[in-house]
């Protein structure tokens, strides 16, 4: 036996990462790895805005308000998001609301809390700093630059920043295809009667759950006698449609385990057995040509071995 980082270290030196891709609707790419880098086309935002709802004015026009002695300033104008104002004459403000475009001239933003109105007349008792409450253009992502990288997966942040960049489609690797099969003749479907000596199979559950959520594709075989021939024309057909093998079960060397000696028939054994608990039974290896990973079929070390082991192997492919 080997130890667990020296098994890891084999199974991620034979990781051959997919090099096929595919343009897909950026909505539909949740848990997609992309294949492209992302530079975003525009400023965002596109125009200096304001934070809050408040007044948009010029400074120098309440330089002297105090608790005190109140500038009083007309409202020459009311700004929604998505509207555009007209120019802010001096000594005038205009009602502002979040995100909208701050008027030309104007070069800061009283938050409402702020102040006092009166009719179309509002009272300003202190001086804010010069840009208060105004979010720059291009302060969140400048024109030009790079958003998202090859290699990133497709988190909601990250399909959320290339919808601000108003990307709707986004290439990313073909997901990895992973042919899946149990052995075992005691194996029953949930849903089924239990027969005397059987169990379910709780392990085409976990391990189909697990490789959906890491973004594969699966093919499942589902449960496969306990004998040589069953064996190995599963795995003639896993390796006819997948990019990787995976298995449960049939791992010892009794007369009832065929894992060995059918992916010994057709192809080959780099890995069998590491110093790990619960999940000495590991093996790794090829058939026909297609990276084959074993897993102890008890479903506790079939979990911490798939966790441990084969979900690395999967995400560096």
């Amino acid at each position: 036996m080997i130890t667990y980082a020296e098994a890891l270290r084999l199974l991620l030196s034979e990781a051959k990462p997919i090099e096929e891709t595919e343009t897909i609707p950026l909505m539909y790419s949740t848990g997609r790895v992309l294949a492209e880098d992302i530079a975003s086309p525009i400023d965002v935002p596109g125009w200096d805005n304001s934070q809050m709802d408040g007044y948009a004015l010029q400074v120098e026009d309440i330089a002297s308000a105090s608790q005190d002695a109140p500038v009083r300033l007309p409202v020459a104008e009311r700004i929604a998001a998505g509207k555009i104002g007209g120019p802010l004459l001096p000594g005038t403000c205009a009602r502002i609301f979040t995100g909208a475009p701050l008027p030309p001239g104007a070069d800061t933003v009283v938050p409402q809390e702020d102040v006092s109105r009166e009719g179309d007349v509002v009272a300003f008792s202190q001086t804010p700093q010069i840009g208060a409450w105004v979010r720059r253009q291009g302060s969140d992502v400048a024109a030009g630059s790079v958003i998202l990288h090859v290699g990133d997966r497709l988190t909601p942040g990250a399909i959320g920043m290339a919808a601000s960049i108003g990307r709707a489609y986004v290439t990313v690797f073909r997901k990895l295809r992973v042919g899946v099969f149990f052995s075992g003749d005691e194996l029953v479907q949930p849903g089924e009667p239990l027969p005397p000596g059987g169990i379910y199979n709780s392990n085409r559950f976990m391990v189909r759950s697990i490789l959906q959520l890491l973004g594969c594709e699966v093919t499942d075989l589902g449960s496969v006698p306990d004998s040589l021939e069953a064996t190995k024309r599963a795995f003639e057909h896993a390796a006819e449609t997948s990019d990787v093998i995976l298995t449960t079960g049939g791992m010892s060397v009794g007369e009832e385990d065929h894992i060995k000696p059918a992916v010994e028939a057709l192809g080959r054994i780099d890995l069998w057995r590491v110093k790990l608990k619960p999940g000495k039974p590991l093996a790794f290896g090829e058939v026909k040509g297609v990276p084959f990973v074993g897993l102890p079929g008890n479903p506790v070390s079939g979990f911490v071995v798939l966790l441990m082991m084969a979900r690395p192997f999967l995400l560096r492919r």
